[in-house]
């Protein structure tokens, strides 16, 4: 499972021009689910992202994590995180999870973020052609994968 982590002052995502997931403060959450992952995988990256200490601290630095500013999560599917570029220049996707398999682990990821922060997580929709929007804060982006757990 792949998570492109953006800590944002803002974000949402729409759908035919509707807005169907917006969080102020706190994280936008990119996921990627491969055909291998597991449930392990996903609560091994969801508790990683709930714990993670990158948000400013009275003294301005990255030592708050998402509780202690109150902040808010969206997740947004994105399939295209496990593209290998390897070979010419049409990326293969060929790692990504069918939806069979992806859905149910996308929305165990989501209700286990909810589950450890205590908070409601947006989403968007999964397979829908999005148009996401932030305000990123920072910058502060970051890569996990729970394959490769650095």
């Amino acid at each position: 499972m792949r998570a492109l982590i953006q800590l944002v002052s803002e974000a949402s995502v729409k759908v035919d021009g509707n807005i169907v997931g917006a969080i102020g403060p706190g994280l936008l959450i990119l996921l990627g689910v491969a055909d291998d992952d597991t449930q392990e995988d996903l609560e091994w990256l969801a508790r990683k992202i709930v714990q993670m200490r990158i948000f400013p601290d009275a003294e301005g630095k990255m030592n708050a994590a998402l509780s202690d500013i109150e902040g808010r999560m969206l997740v947004v599917s994105q399939f295209t995180l496990h593209a290998s570029t390897k070979k010419g220049n049409r990326p293969s996707y060929i790692r990504a999870a069918r939806p069979e398999l992806a859905i149910p682990l996308y929305e165990a990821f989501v209700r286990e973020l909810e589950s450890l922060s205590g908070t409601k997580v947006e989403t968007g929709v999964f397979g829908a052609l999005m148009d996401v929007s932030l305000l990123n804060k920072g910058p502060v982006t970051i890569w996990m994968d729970s394959k490769n757990k650095e």
